[in-house]
């Protein structure tokens, strides 16, 4: 067996894919976690925003 086998996966940056371990880190880098995690969430509400009004588009010009 092949010990990278073994290894968490990492994601595209080379960090571990998995979530971070909340007990060592400081109160400022826990504070600047959930700013990177807020920025993340308005990301993705973006997304789906945009998502959704392509669908609104895409359903009123087939409703016609």
């Amino acid at each position: 067996m092949d010990t990278d086998d073994l290894e968490p996966p990492q994601d595209r940056s080379g960090k571990s894919a998995g979530k971070p371990d909340l007990q060592i880190m400081s109160v400022e880098q826990l504070q600047d976690y959930i700013a990177e995690m807020e920025t993340e969430i308005a990301r993705v509400r973006a997304a789906i925003a945009g998502k959704q009004s392509a669908r609104g588009a895409a359903d009123a010009v087939f409703k016609t």
